[in-house]
């Protein structure tokens, strides 16, 4: 069996320490913000970058372009090694079809060389628990092609619940339309958020103040999740405390054991604001 590699992109917001541990290859999406262009190579500390969004600046980002993709990919191709990548959802970026051309490219100009792409239909940390899931079954011992159509398969399986603070942001972004962003401009209102089936986002409902959209989200989490699931991801936009009780209330209340906690990053970050708090967990359905 060939060796392989798992690779992603910078939208699963997985800390940097796990990517260096498990040997996740990864590419960077761009961030805009006052006329500076960050991603991986020229990074924006998280906390700097929300204290600019509250300040008022307006970022911006880019998708993975066929050529950052194909950088990737060919130093592993060159290397006699396999890619298994998993891909920011293709309903909210071209960063997926970026990375298809660019295996489609990297393969025919090494032919032994095999590099299959997942189009997750997730993003934040519901694609980062997608490639933790991935990497325990490669871990394991899973073969490329295993650990493929186990994320093909499960991928659907993944539900993942937002709120944020307002929805001007998304609105301003192209993610969602401007009736649902009217819900952003109520005051005391808070929206729900999903991922759907087309890895799209989804405004599902709204709640009267932070507190209870909280609570909302993870309702609706937790009467979803897989039997005998313990492990949650919870992510959040320069709100750490806020997602440290979340924490808190998933281990005291609803006996989850493995959490893991990261930054909403400047990808995604631009396109939600401050003080966005997401749940994400193996469920029965999105």
């Amino acid at each position: 069996m060939r060796p392989y590699v798992i690779t992603t992109d910078s939208s699963a917001d997985l800390e940097e320490n796990f990517l260096k541990e498990h040997e996740i290859g990864m590419v960077s999406l761009n961030c805009l913000l006052d006329g500076e262009t960050y991603n991986s190579e020229n990074p924006l500390p998280v906390k700097e970058f929300y204290a600019k969004v509250r300040g008022g600046a307006m970022p911006t980002t880019s998708q993975v372009n066929p050529e950052q993709a194909k950088a990737l990919f060919e130093p592993y191709a060159k290397a006699g090694t396999d890619v298994l990548h998993l891909a920011f959802s293709s309903g909210l970026s071209g960063s997926c079809q970026s990375a298809m051309i660019a295996a489609q490219e990297v393969m025919e100009e090494y032919p032994d060389c095999r590099i299959v792409v997942v189009d997750t239909l997730l993003a934040a940390m519901g694609q980062g628990l997608l490639v933790y899931k991935a990497v325990q079954k490669k871990e394991a011992g899973a073969s490329m092609d295993e650990v493929a159509r186990w994320c093909e398969d499960n991928k659907m399986m993944i539900a993942s619940y937002v709120t944020v603070d307002d929805l001007n942001h998304l609105y301003r972004g192209g993610r969602i339309s401007r009736s649902s962003a009217v819900l952003g401009s109520m005051v005391g209102i808070k929206p729900v958020i999903r991922i759907d089936d087309e890895g799209k986002l989804e405004v599902i409902g709204k709640a009267r103040g932070r507190k209870k959209a909280v609570q909302t989200i993870i309702d609706k989490l937790m009467s979803l999740i897989q039997d005998g699931e313990k492990t949650v991801f919870i992510s959040h936009g320069d709100c750490l405390e806020e997602a440290e009780a979340i924490r808190d209330t998933l281990v005291e209340k609803y006996g989850i054991e493995e959490t893991m906690i990261n930054f909403v990053g400047p990808v995604v970050g631009a396109h939600t604001g401050a003080g966005v708090l997401a749940v994400f967990a193996m469920a029965k359905s999105r």
